[in-house]
């Protein structure tokens, strides 16, 4: 996909990038932490310069969580430089849309497709990606802008790389972030 067809009201949704994801405190940072910051910041200024809507998500863990609220690993990653215009959404599932003023968002902007990257691939990247093509959206995912920890059997890359092709099988577009920002 080519920065001319990348949908054209299609918004940005960036989920679950927390500084808990990143700050190596309580668990250690997602794979290609720095390169996943890269490549989403590269994101958002495309979409900013594009005149893209752009919405953060943020998982509201339970208490005791290291994204529980309040936490200091809750908060949306600062490197990011959100914009105070651009909403937080929270949610306590993998699914973004679980939180219907998401979907309120997506089709206020006039969109029936979105753009997502974020944290954990396997957990609420997956699981927004299904939401979203539930609620009858065309989904793009990002294939190098979403990440994860090492589970116990598969390593982060390989997770990685085993959900991308699920993504595409179940029908989202994937894309890179050099060839969705003409970078």
């Amino acid at each position: 996909m080519s920065q001319q067809e990348a949908p054209t009201l299609a918004p940005v949704i960036v989920i679950d990038l927390q500084t808990g994801m990143f700050d190596g405190l309580l668990e250690p940072p997602i794979h290609d932490a720095d390169g996943t910051v890269a490549r989403a910041k590269d994101i958002i200024g495309w979409a900013r310069s594009e005149g893209r809507k752009i919405a953060f998500v943020r998982h509201d863990g339970p208490e005791g969580d290291p994204l529980a609220p309040g936490e200091p690993g809750w908060p949306i990653w600062p490197a990011l430089g959100q914009a105070k215009d651009e909403p937080t959404f929270s949610k306590s599932v993998g699914d973004a849309f679980s939180n219907p003023a998401l979907g309120e968002w997506v089709m206020g902007q006039g969109a029936r497709e979105v753009i997502l990257l974020g944290a954990q691939t396997d957990f609420c990247v997956a699981a927004t990606m299904k939401g979203a093509m539930g609620a009858g959206l065309g989904v793009t995912i990002v294939s190098d802008a979403h990440s994860t920890l090492d589970s116990p059997v598969e390593n982060a890359a390989e997770i990685i790389r085993r959900h991308n092709r699920e993504f595409a099988s179940a029908g989202a577009s994937l894309v890179t972030t050099s060839t969705l920002t003409g970078g």
